[in-house]
């Protein structure tokens, strides 16, 4: 007897082939996937000495970076004008290809101030080399499902700014996505609201797990090939809270195998608090762990 997960994941795999061709995903091969970190996870760190935190997850085998935060005005992150902090990131043997861009403050504004932003980051982004321009959040006043429905046509009318530039568009979840207004949710609304082509998704997989009625392959079924990128962080088995790789409950070893299907192109390591120790310690043993235990499981 085939099992609900291996069904799930097979005629995924057949309908994908078909519809898209497994080709056609562009998600390069397992080999060629550069350990990511989401620098949100170092905050502290980066905010105290980006080029020693820098250089440190460097020694610590990641390879890629995803940045969170922008001045679009000053064309500037963590306090350095783009190009200065495109030659930290090349002197430590770092890349990033992905940002989280900070389009919420614009949310409720006018559409001119949220292009004005939305060409801001693509500077910005093309400044990195970066591939995606990331989404990253609604405050808690931006959760009505009137409100996500406002929110897939800003991302359809940034995504299609954007893809025009050259470069990709993004939305990250958290758990507010996957809430259940009377039969309707947010996480849907995009799914089915934006357009595939101009609006691709950044799925957080710790989210997911902790708040998500349908497992992580169930969503790659739903939109198979529109999840470029993964965040991958490990949950409490108590708390429910962020811990390090390995200490949790997510079994990453049924999930990785799936980043064909997903359409997966980048992944970013995180964790958002609840350190153990500290963030620096936190990243380095998530990269250990992540390096012996899973990092050959992408398939």
């Amino acid at each position: 007897m085939i099992n609900r997960r291996d069904f799930i994941k097979q005629t995924g795999l057949a309908i994908s082939a078909a519809s898209f061709g497994l080709a056609g995903f562009n998600s390069p091969k397992a080999k060629d996937y550069k350990m990511g970190l989401q620098l949100f996870t170092i905050r502290a760190p980066m905010a105290e000495d980006p080029k020693l935190a820098l250089k440190t997850i460097a020694g610590f085998g990641y390879q890629d970076t995803e940045t969170y935060g922008y001045d679009g005005e000053n064309q500037k992150f963590y306090g350095m004008p783009a190009t200065d902090f495109k030659k930290v990131l090349e002197d430590n043997s770092l890349v990033s290809t992905s940002g989280h861009y900070d389009f919420i403050k614009y949310f409720n504004g006018s559409s001119e101030d949220l292009m004005k932003y939305t060409d801001q980051s693509i500077e910005g982004a093309h400044a990195l080399n970066q591939k995606y321009i990331t989404w990253p959040w609604l405050d808690p006043e931006s959760r009505s499902i009137e409100k996500f429905k406002i929110l897939a046509d800003k991302l359809n009318l940034i995504g299609e700014r954007v893809n025009k530039a050259g470069l990709g568009f993004a939305y990250h979840n958290h758990d507010f996505e996957f809430i259940d207004h009377n039969g309707e949710i947010g996480y849907d609304i995009i799914l089915q609201n934006t357009d595939p082509e101009l609006v691709k998704l950044q799925i957080d997989l710790y989210w997911v797990a902790h708040s998500s009625p349908l497992t992580a392959q169930e969503l790659f079924m739903k939109a198979p090939g529109r999840f470029v990128m993964w965040h991958i962080k490990d949950m409490d088995k108590g708390s429910r809270d962020y811990t390090e790789m390995g200490n949790g409950s997510i079994d990453y070893t049924k999930i990785l195998p799936d980043a064909t299907l997903s359409g997966m192109e980048y992944y970013y390591i995180e964790q958002g608090g609840n350190f153990a120790q500290n963030p620096i310690q936190s990243v380095k043993e998530n990269a250990t762990y992540f390096k012996k235990n899973l990092i050959n499981l992408f398939a």
